[in-house]
This record gives structure tokens, C-alpha cells and sequence, in this order.
């Protein structure tokens, strides 16, 4: 759920951005099916998604919520490090923040026919709600959490994260901060050189 970062993570191929914003709905191996810069994307956000879940930093945030919420407790993570990612934008960034979201809501919605059923599912919601933005305002955010908990398949609390971000708030941010760095360094190495499907997927 860290669009943000994966956005941020993606560099400026549209190609590559569309396969990251639609591979959470691609299962498994099933990749021949995209044009090869989709494909990169794809293995890009796997390798994002990986790289976090493995990092002792977001292990550390995700350990903390993980005895009240469960299996959502990554997902709550990491639209907490989006949040950090949102204010501090100009930091890590020299695009303004508004204007690549708004390069990037045209992209998805001109290439649209593209995102397989879920993403599509999910777009308009990104858009009207503009999700990349308003991750930086804890009102909107709330928001966020509210309309993610009312469409998961069991109760979740979510809600109620924003209470848990506020009360141990520099925590979080410091952890962001020292993984954030990490990532890019990670994630720029690997967009280098990633590797496409190997002769037993072809």
C-alpha cells in the first residue's frame, strides 16, 4: 500500500511506473502477457516489497503494531512511512510533489485499458480521494484508513491507526528516516540491472 514510495522508486519510465502501480493485482509468474517495460516495473515492486519486508527497520515498526492488528499490521506500515515520504517530499526529491501526482493520475487514467480488474477497481478511489497527496495530512489519511478498513474481508481496526502513528509519532518518523535512505540506495542498484524472464518463463 506504499504508493508513494513505489512511485518514488519507479524513476521516469511510464512503462515501468504502470507495471509497479499493478503488481500487487499479477500473480505468480504470469508476466509474458506484459510489454517488457511493465514487466520491469513488475519486478521492480516485487523487489521494493521484498527489500522492505526483510529490513530490520520496518520489521521493527511492523513488530510494534503487529499484536493488535494482525496481518494488516505491514499494510498499516507502510502507509505510515508514505505519510513520512509525503511530508518531507522535498528532501528526497526536486519534482514538486503535487505536479508529478498529477503527471502520474493522467498517465494511469490514459493507459487505463492497461490495469488488470483490481487496479482498475482501485483508481478512481487514488484519484478523487488523491491518496499521494493527502497521505502527508493525518485528516486525510484517517480517511485512508477509514475507507481500507471498511473494505477488508475481516474486521481489521485500522481506524484506529492513526491514534497508534500519533502517540509514538518521532518513532516512526526516526525509523523512516533511517530506512528510507536505504532503500533508495537498494532499489537504484537493482533498477539498473533488473532482470527480465528467464528462458522457463518464456
Amino acid at each position: 500500500m506504499n504508493f508513494l514510495a513505489h512511485l518514488f522508486l519507479s524513476g521516469k519510465e511510464e512503462d515501468v511506473i504502470i507495471g509497479n502501480f499493478v503488481a500487487d493485482a499479477v500473480k505468480g509468474n504470469l508476466l509474458e502477457r506484459f510489454p517488457e517495460g511493465m514487466e520491469r516495473g513488475i519486478r521492480l515492486h516485487r523487489e521494493i516489497d521484498h527489500y522492505t519486508d526483510q529490513h530490520p527497520v520496518f520489521r521493527a515498526s511492523k513488530s510494534r503494531l503487529s499484536p493488535k492488528y494482525r496481518m494488516y499490521a505491514g499494510v498499516i506500515v507502510d502507509i505510515y512511512y508514505d505519510h513520512f515520504l509525503a511530508k518531507y517530499w522535498d528532501e528526497y526529491s526536486d519534482e514538486n510533489l503535487q505536479q508529478l501526482v498529477a503527471k502520474t493520475y493522467f498517465l494511469l487514467v490514459r493507459r487505463f485499458h492497461q490495469l488488470p480488474p483490481r487496479s482498475r477497481r482501485m483508481l478512481p478511489f487514488m484519484i478523487t480521494q488523491n491518496w499521494l497527496v493527502g497521505y502527508r495530512d493525518l485528516n486525510q489519511l484517517q480517511r485512508v484508513f477509514n475507507g481500507m478498513s471498511r473494505r477488508t474481508s475481516q474486521p481489521s481496526g485500522m481506524e484506529n491507526a492513526i491514534e497508534d502513528l500519533q502517540i509514538s509519532y518521532p518513532l516512526y518518523e526516526n525509523e523512516f528516516r533511517a530506512f528510507f535512505p536505504e532503500i533508495i540506495q537498494h532499489i537504484n542498484q537493482f533498477r539498473s540491472n533488473i532482470p527480465l524472464r528467464s528462458p522457463s518463463e518464456r
